[in-house]
């Protein structure tokens, strides 16, 4: 049986939930120096990535501020870049599009139930 939308929905607010938790107090140099938390972190992206794109499209529309593609985008951008992790896009996904992308989610999952 595959995940329900709401199975999918809940993946990416615990993802985005874990990538604030264990970014909220750091600097960017300390994040760059922990290489178990960049990937734990780049591992959270390609979840919310891949459950992004097992959203139905009419979901996408009904929601167009969450930014359905550019997580999946982000995903296919870090896991096909074999030669390293790309620090500045993911730090930018980190303090950008975490913290508004977590409010949103949190009022998707409340609306979809």
């Amino acid at each position: 049986m595959s995940p329900s939308l709401i199975e999918f929905l809940q993946h990416i607010e615990a993802e985005l939930t874990f990538i604030e938790k264990h970014t909220d107090s750091i600097e960017f140099e300390s994040f760059v120096d922990n290489d178990m938390l960049n990937k734990a972190i780049v591992r959270s992206f390609e979840i919310i990535g891949e459950a992004c794109k097992r959203i139905p499209d009419d979901v996408r529309i009904k929601y167009p501020l969450f930014n359905w593609r550019g997580f999946a985008g982000l995903r296919d951008r870090m896991i096909h870049h074999y030669w390293g992790i790309d620090y500045d896009l993911l730090w930018d996904a980190v303090r950008t599009e975490v913290p508004f992308h977590r409010a949103w989610i949190s009022l998707i999952i409340e609306k979809e139930s």
